[in-house]
């Protein structure tokens, strides 16, 4: 599941830089799967609780 959030990031961000026409993919295509371990199993985040810090 964490691979495939990871992807879906790397083309996110590969769509975002293209039709803003400006920018660098390279840092968030690289770090989608650091970024989908961490909101994934390592950090504590509730989302249910929207005032939750």
């Amino acid at each position: 599941m964490l691979k495939d959030v990871a992807n879906i990031v790397r083309g996110l961000s590969a769509d975002i830089v293209e039709k803003a026409n400006s920018g660098h993919p390279g840092m968030p295509i690289g770090c989608a799967d650091i970024g989908a371990l961490l909101f994934g199993e390592i950090m504590n985040i509730d989302a249910s609780k929207s005032d939750w810090p």
